[in-house]
């Protein structure tokens, strides 16, 4: 069994606008009740012996297989390959390297990426704000987080490196980052294809370097409607109805065993360390991606699998037209 130190820290949902009213609090200018819906709490500091959480019968969870030795060698000789060439390109001649668009793109690993763009990873916060507050002295709103560790980092380091994401992510750079046009900044207008010829899911949208409905809505699309699941209310005002100190993860309280049991059989996650974190700490481990980190008003339209338990005939309306298998881009082989 898992043993969990509580604490007493308020479980918030998760938002810029939280972590605001965070940073007034903590300097004095607000005070913060405790939101509608926090669990009940064991005493601070207390060692909790969490309760097991089953496995359904008949599903299994796997992580996407590493690389095998033969593909790594492959990639270094590509990389050392990029790395001559690169010392040789001047800024334009670099920006229309193949990598950066369609077909190639797709095959390009991390390594290959970052023999350019390692600043990503190594840029860091400024350490003090331009009003002169150091850095130690604020909180980011990602700080806030039971699922975030760690000093204030970068964009692209939380989603790539960060302990939290390479836990439950597989994150490649071209997951979101799947082509370019420098000039036009238009899928319809890539230098390796036809113009006007880009599909109904363009690799990146007009005047953006991503599609944001194919990458960043999958994980910080907003919570369902409550209703779907029967719940009363959206999930930071009733989660205190699910959860206790020795059973700190509600979510499982239905998704355990019961209902959508396959899911996250895709290469971009870690699908066995997503359920074994989220069987071993509190729902914001599956709330984060499903609701909690909302930057969007809409849902992302998960696949709705076919699961053991699954007895109901009739598609309910909101599941009218959702896919029942994963994108072949990113679905895992069916374990057999």
């Amino acid at each position: 069994m898992k043993l969990m130190e509580w604490s007493s820290k308020v479980p918030r949902r998760y938002s810029p606008w939280g972590a605001m009213v965070l940073g007034l609090a903590i300097g004095g200018l607000t005070a913060i009740s405790p939101l509608k819906g926090t669990p009940a709490m064991a005493a601070e500091g207390d060692a909790v012996e969490i309760e097991p959480v089953p496995y359904p019968e008949g599903v299994t969870y796997a992580n996407p297989t590493e690389r095998t030795d033969e593909e790594q060698v492959e990639i270094d000789k590509r990389v050392m390959a990029l790395s001559s060439l690169a010392a040789t390109l001047d800024y334009e001649r670099a920006r229309y390297h193949p990598l950066h668009f369609p077909p190639a793109a797709a095959d390009a690993s991390n390594e290959e990426c970052l023999v350019c763009h390692q600043e990503i990873l190594t840029r860091k916060p400024r350490q003090s704000a331009p009003a002169g507050v150091p850095i130690t002295a604020t909180l980011a709103w990602y700080q806030t987080l039971d699922t975030y560790a760690g000093d204030q980092e970068s964009f692209h380091y939380r989603h790539l490196e960060s302990e939290f994401a390479k836990e439950v992510m597989n994150l490649e750079c071209n997951f979101c980052h799947k082509g370019n046009d420098p000039r036009e900044e238009s899928p319809d207008m890539v230098p390796t294809r036809a113009a006007l010829s880009a599909g109904t899911s363009p690799e990146f949208t007009l005047r953006k370097m991503v599609n944001p409905s194919e990458t960043c809505l999958r994980c910080h699309g907003a919570f369902p409607e409550p209703e779907i699941m029967g719940l009363d209310g959206p999930w930071h005002e009733v989660r205190a109805d699910w959860e206790y100190p020795e059973a700190p993860n509600g979510c499982l309280s239905c998704h355990a065993e019961t209902f959508r049991t396959v899911r996250h059989g895709v290469s971009y996650l870690n699908a066995e360390n997503i359920e074994r974190i989220a069987r071993e700490s509190s729902s914001d481990t599956c709330y984060g991606c499903h609701g909690g980190r909302s930057w969007y008003r809409i849902s992302y339209p998960y696949p709705r699998h076919t699961w053991p338990e699954l007895y109901d005939d009739e598609i309910p309306e909101w599941a009218v037209g959702r896919p029942t298998e994963s994108d072949p881009e990113y679905a895992l082989p069916a374990s057999e």
